[in-house]
């Protein structure tokens, strides 16, 4: 792909300049409005996304779609520490290439497929830029895999939207099809990473696939990107999930961090599906000092009973999901709250529990009213101040909880 000095230079002269006013001015003979416009506001949205990739003045971007649906630096970051070194990798849905470009790293002979000539154009370009060799292929991964065998990992990130710009909610529903795939997948790679949409229902995408090894359910800062599931060739074991949550303040260290460190139960939280179905947890009789709300990637893998029984915390009710104890687990995966105090919910609640509340943050867990509903029925206007958890307890008996987090 090419572009012209001036295009160029007009693009770097703009980059932080608001798009919409860029597109009312007028523009120089010799610069690609339609290329400065789709570059700017690319680079804006990398800037924080990809910082390492939207600091190099010379890459080229895609149109939004592929930008919106790319994987972030830390995400791709996280992918390439959960995969073993080896010979020969590839991609087959390369998209802008974010994720070729981070888990090339771990192999000698990497190859980027995609199905659209102009993703692969800017992926030739950008790896050139970049001093990363990877191999782009404009193919499909159907026919790619017909041609191309014996890797030691395929990566594949199935597109979530159709034609109409619908989401999809199955494996089966996005493209390519890695249920209908997954035995060329696994005759053809000693593992398989398969990125899913966190809007998938992990149940489903164990029963829609087999030799299920891992899967790892992705956040950063509390919310869930993305699900990632290693499948290997003849493995019959028990699936074992790993839940993390990344941090933006990693970002700086994720290039010296060790792969070790990178699997640290102080930011993951890690079991098997015995694990959760055989754990026996305590239920709380009334609140106590603390209270605890598992984070995101925990409530989507369905770790419910187990956060009782391995930290020693007393779970609110079967289907509460929030827990409480007298002692503080100060490396709890997920919000840590101090209780202020506690009341059951009725017409009173406001004037005995929050008559000197006027502002909180209102979340509500296994309750009859929405957090809005909550809200407005107790005239709080919205504060991280203090923060009102309506709840159901053994016996369900709904109540508030005022907190402060600490």
């Amino acid at each position: 792909m090419t572009i012209n000095a001036a295009t160029r230079d007009f693009i770097k002269q703009h980059l932080n300049d608001d798009v919409r006013r860029i597109a009312l001015s007028k523009f120089p003979d010799d610069v690609d409005k339609t290329l400065v416009l789709n570059q700017i506001e690319a680079w804006q949205i990398l800037s924080k996304k990809v910082p390492s990739w939207a600091s190099n003045p010379d890459l080229l971007f895609s149109k939004h779609l592929s930008i919106e649906q790319c994987s972030s630096e830390l995400t791709a970051k996280y992918k390439a520490s959960i995969v073993e070194k080896g010979e020969v990798f590839v991609d087959l849905t390369g998209g802008l290439g974010i994720d070729s470009y981070f888990l090339s790293e771990k192999f000698k002979i990497s190859y980027y497929v995609e199905n659209q000539k102009e993703l692969c154009d800017l992926a030739e370009h950008n790896f050139g830029v970049l001093g990363r060799k990877i191999t782009v292929d404009n193919s499909d991964a159907e026919s790619f895999l017909k041609q191309n065998h014996n890797f030691d990992l395929i990566f594949v990130d199935p597109a979530r939207r159709d034609i109409y710009n619908r989401k999809m909610v199955s494996l089966h529903d996005c493209s390519p099809d890695v249920v209908d795939l997954q035995n060329n997948l696994l005759k053809n790679a000693k593992n398989v990473l398969i990125k899913a949409s966190p809007m998938l229902d992990i149940s489903l995408i164990i029963n829609e696939l087999m030799n299920v090894k891992e899967i790892h359910v992705v956040a950063v800062k509390n919310e869930c990107k993305e699900v990632l599931i290693k499948i290997e060739p003849g493995f019959c074991g028990e699936t074992r999930f790993t839940c993390v949550d990344l941090r933006q303040d990693l970002q700086d260290i994720f290039p010296v961090i060790s792969t070790e460190a990178m699997r640290s139960e102080k930011i993951s939280f890690k079991f098997t599906e015995f694990e959760e179905k055989t754990a026996i947890p305590t239920f709380a009789t009334t609140i106590q000092k603390y209270l605890y709300e598992p984070n995101a990637t925990l409530m989507k893998a369905g770790a419910f009973k187990l956060v009782s029984e391995r930290f020693g915390i007393d779970k609110l009710h079967i289907n509460s999901h929030l827990y409480t104890s007298d002692k503080m687990i100060a490396d709890f995966p997920g919000r840590v709250f101090e209780v202020v105090s506690c009341a059951p919910f009725g017409k009173k609640v406001k004037r005995e529990l929050l008559k000197d509340v006027a502002e909180a943050s209102v979340v509500t867990r296994n309750f009859p009213l929405s957090a809005n509903e909550l809200r407005k029925s107790l005239s709080l206007k919205e504060s991280d101040k203090n923060f009102v958890f309506g709840t159901t307890m053994a016996g369900e008996k709904k109540v508030l909880v005022l907190c402060k987090k600490i």
